[in-house]
């Protein structure tokens, strides 16, 4: 731009015009500009820093993070790392991102899982595998959703809600174990 526009209007601003719509932001973003957190547009963003203020979003384990040991949450917990040990909430969603690596036994009210998971699943109401899922173990719930693409090595067990194991009664309930599989 020539330097002599901004001498004869210095009211011109840079950046993006504030009547676009959101269809078309999303459409003019660079992937740096997509969010980490859960690999989309910044509206989907606002959408997760939404639910971290409202409470929804207890607990995140960021692509690059370890986490090892027994992990318990409230709301909702997203894995985009790596996850080491058991995870328990009893009403709760638990969130496996596409780059997550779960090797745990879990007992939630949901389980919505995009990433790697080594270990069984018992959710009190439904689990869903995303067509980047793969699962090795077993899972208990009433609902179950695998898209396709999905690749899951188990058994599973189609229960009512109230016949939902509580995690004391899982003793017999453990296959999280690497050297089942060796292609992890």
């Amino acid at each position: 731009m020539n330097c002599d526009v901004w001498r004869r209007n210095p009211m011109i601003k840079i950046g993006r015009s504030t009547n676009k719509t959101e269809e078309s932001i999303a459409q003019t973003q660079t992937p740096e500009e997509k969010s980490p957190i859960i690999n989309s547009t910044s509206f989907e963003t606002d959408n997760v820093t939404l639910e971290i203020k409202e409470g929804r979003l207890s607990n995140y384990v960021g692509n690059g993070s370890t986490l090892t040991g027994e992990t318990t949450f409230k709301a909702m917990m997203r894995v985009d790392g790596y996850l080491k040990g058991k995870i328990h909430s009893d009403e709760g969603t638990l969130v496996v991102g596409v780059d997550g690596k779960v090797e745990a036994n879990i007992f939630v009210g949901s389980a919505i899982i995009n990433g790697k998971v080594n270990g069984d699943i018992v959710a009190s109401k439904k689990v869903e595998l995303g067509k980047t899922a793969h699962v090795i173990g077993n899972i208990q719930t009433p609902r179950l959703k695998i898209d396709d693409g999905a690749v899951f090595e188990g058994n599973c067990t189609m229960l009512k809600s109230q016949d939902v194991q509580k995690p004391s009664d899982l003793s017999g309930f453990n296959t999280v174990n690497k050297e089942q599989n060796p292609r992890n």
